[in-house]
């Protein structure tokens, strides 16, 4: 079946170590000042790294992803009847339990049916563990739905509260930033640290939105996804499956890569993936690369792994709509691998209304979301 008709973006939540709700996220990045501080939720003697960005009070995972599921709705103007048209895609860690403790909470295959149930959404749904691209490809999924005709109105939801097991994995395997410090495509940067992250948001047809007298905060304008079949950890040097996604995007959106006016890059501030997705960009954009604003906005709220991307969409969106973008912190100075316009000391104006968030993962999941201003 063909896609038809424009994606918009109705209503937005997230939480994160910048604060609860967007205007605290909007705010956390342009002032640039990162989250990061010691980790007070677990034990941690014994690790290499001890900080991350986390929120200092913090409910379980299933209640904070029920509340930013309800909020997102409400921002929305979604009356219980539009709701219950809704489908959920849910994007979360896989595991035996959603929220490890005495209670255990619902394990996460029936998450997504558990949290519908309580927000009032009665459309289908459906679980999304595909590490750090799985919010970003609900995202392009609930998308396909909604051009497809399938679907009026999906909630996507994502979450991730920093615990232990991941914690430890990443510092054994000498991920974290040992500078408690996240640098993207700076030179010096030693790695990535972790945060919190739970957002939702409230995709639906242009027409559905028009009916009930909704107003978008942006749209949907393209998305893609690629693989780099290089390397079980490691990506693709030369970054061609990131760029075939991009590619994709613009191709969906029917855009020309000069209209990207802002990047809301992947980058870790890992050596490898930084590079490559320099090589991504500058593949996918030609000599635009050379001129369009980039950062990551992990630099103050950390990497929320299976959350990441639906955190870092509606960032985008909001630094779109207040139209002025976010600070790539923690920069030390340039590093010849990653020859692009890095966005370092302060917020600048969007010269344009599109923008692209990034998203990559272990095993070379790559994917693309173009947003436009609404």
């Amino acid at each position: 079946m063909a896609e038809r008709g424009a994606v918009a973006i109705s209503g937005v939540h997230a939480v994160s170590a910048l604060g609860r709700g967007a205007d605290a996220q909007l705010a956390g990045v342009l002032a640039g000042a990162p989250a990061f501080r010691p980790v007070r939720r677990f034990d941690t003697t014994g690790r290499r790294v001890t900080v991350a960005a986390t929120l200092p009070e913090v409910g379980t995972l299933t209640d904070e992803l029920a509340e930013a599921i309800d909020t997102a709705c409400r921002a929305a103007g979604l009356d219980a009847a539009a709701r219950a048209e809704c489908a959920l895609l849910l994007a979360t860690h896989g595991g035996p339990a959603a929220d490890p403790g005495p209670d255990g909470g619902p394990e996460v295959p029936a998450l997504a049916g558990h949290l519908a149930r309580r927000g009032g959404l009665g459309g289908p749904t459906r679980i999304y563990t595909s590490a750090c691209v799985s919010a970003s490809t609900a995202v392009a999924d609930a998308a396909t739905m909604i051009r497809r005709g399938d679907v009026e109105r999906v909630v996507v939801a994502a979450g991730y509260l920093v615990e232990p097991d991941q914690f430890a994995l990443f510092d054994a395997g000498r991920a974290l930033a040992a500078d408690g410090a996240v640098r993207p495509f700076s030179a010096g940067r030693q790695g990535l640290l972790l945060g919190d992250g739970v957002a939702a948001v409230v995709l639906e047809s242009a027409g559905a939105a028009h009916r009930r007298g909704g107003t978008p905060l942006a749209t949907i304008r393209g998305w893609g996804r690629a693989g780099d079949a290089y390397h079980p950890c490691q990506p693709d040097p030369l970054g061609r499956g990131l760029a075939r996604a991009v590619g994709a995007a613009l191709r969906r959106a029917g855009l020309p890569a000069g209209a990207v006016g802002y990047v809301n890059a992947n980058a870790t501030g890992t050596g490898f993936s930084d590079a490559s997705e320099a090589a991504a960009l500058r593949l996918a954009l030609g000599d635009v690369a050379d001129r369009v604003p980039v950062s990551s906005t992990k630099s103050v709220h950390g990497h929320a792994l299976e959350a990441s991307g639906l955190l870092e969409l509606v960032v985008t969106v909001l630094a779109l709509r207040r139209g002025s973008l976010p600070v790539n912190a923690g920069w030390l100075g340039p590093d010849e691998a990653c020859p692009l316009t890095v966005i370092t000391s302060a917020p600048r104006p969007a010269t344009t209304p599109y923008a692209l968030s990034l998203n990559a993962a272990f095993g070379g999941a790559n994917t693309a979301l173009l947003v436009g201003a609404a």
